[in-house]
């Protein structure tokens, strides 16, 4: 198992910049940490007197909690940042006097006097400007002497991804042949991010599993995606297909995951270069797909098309009784809870082989 690929990397879109083998090397040790930890040996000294910066531009339970947790038992420590008790970092041209500190000032800072600096920002903070909030932690990276990761943006949730294909690692020793459904589900909100699907769909493609991406028209997401992971299905020997039917992506699946996200209208396009926006959000437009896809919400209907052996998953936090019904996420199909704790032990790995664990 080779680490030194990994010392001082950024993890911001580790679906488009690391190799299977890495993914596969984060998956190994996440295994194994998850294994000292049940056992209850002492890992403190992995990252013994390393330090964690984190900034939340969003609300966390799971990403924080688990960082927080995982960098305490790897010996490191963990300083939370919270933008609007430091002067927000903002990025060139987006300043605000008195109120926003430059990028290029706060990451070379930071990299003097810690180890890593993890960031979560999307939705508002970037003012629903599709790619603004990765590009945001991409000129982080520009300016940092220490590894940047993504705790979710606008465009990938790496974090997620990993923990997710951890769960279903353990849960069918394979990924060879495992057909898996990432589908839209209906929320009375219709301001989510694309984070979710996208990461998974891509990590998924890239280990080389059946995916299917189900979602109604309006739903669609970034081309660029879709496109790669059409190119992973080709490379890795699996399958990609994307389908209107909700129903349909549930038959015989062994692992679904019916996830709400935002339609394409309700983001605003924009220049990443330039910052120029390109085109606005219409609200109107999003708010009447979303009223006709009230129909996909996970009901044990669906469950009950699922292989004998398949799974339910969901990121969470879930809205219930509009993307599932208790009967489902509560259900013996249901791992959610599983996915929640593997994101503890994908986020040790992250930190250890990122930040020079001893490991």
């Amino acid at each position: 198992m080779k680490t030194s690929n990994f010392l001082g990397r950024d993890w911001l879109d580790p679906e488009l910049s690391y190799t299977r083998e890495e993914w596969d090397t984060l998956l190994d040790v996440g295994f194994e940490l998850k294994k000292r930890f049940a056992m209850g040996q002492d890992t403190s000294g992995i990252l013994k007197g390393k330090t964690l910066f984190t900034m939340f531009f969003n609300q966390s339970l799971r990403t924080r909690s688990t960082f927080d947790a995982g960098i305490q038992q790897l010996g490191g420590f963990h300083s939370s940042l919270e933008p609007g008790k430091t002067y927000t970092p903002a990025r060139k041209g987006f300043d605000i006097p008195y109120k926003t500190e430059r990028i290029s000032d706060v990451a070379r800072m930071l990299s003097r006097v810690g180890d890593a600096i993890a960031i979560r920002m999307y939705g508002p903070p970037a003012g629903w400007n599709y790619g603004f909030a990765h590009a945001t932690m991409q000129e982080f990276a520009e300016y940092a002497d220490c590894p940047v990761i993504n705790m979710e943006c606008d465009k990938y949730h790496p974090c997620q991804a990993l923990a997710d294909l951890m769960t279903i690692k353990e849960k069918f020793g394979t990924f060879k042949g495992i057909k898996l459904t990432m589908s839209f589900a209906y929320s009375g909100s219709i301001e989510k991010p694309r984070a979710v699907p996208q990461s998974v769909v891509l990590a998924a493609a890239l280990m080389g599993m059946d995916v299917t991406l189900a979602h109604p028209e309006g739903y669609e997401l970034d081309p660029e995606v879709v496109k790669q992971c059409e190119k992973y299905s080709k490379q890795y020997d699996g399958s990609f297909q994307v389908i209107n039917d909700f129903d349909k992506g549930f038959k015989g699946a062994h692992v679904v995951y019916p996830k709400a996200w935002g339609a394409h209208t309700c983001f605003n396009y924009f220049d990443p270069k330039t910052g120029k926006k390109i085109k606005d959000q219409d609200h109107k437009e999003a708010t009447r797909v979303n009223e006709l896809a009230k129909g996909w919400m996970t009901t044990k209907k669906q469950i009950d098309m699922i292989d004998k052996n398949g799974i339910y998953m969901h990121c969470l936090p879930a809205d219930r009784g509009q993307e599932v019904t208790d009967e489902v996420i509560d259900g013996p199909k249901s791992v959610v809870i599983d996915e929640a704790e593997n994101r503890l032990h994908a986020h040790k790995a992250i930190m250890a082989l990122l930040m020079g664990g001893r490991l």
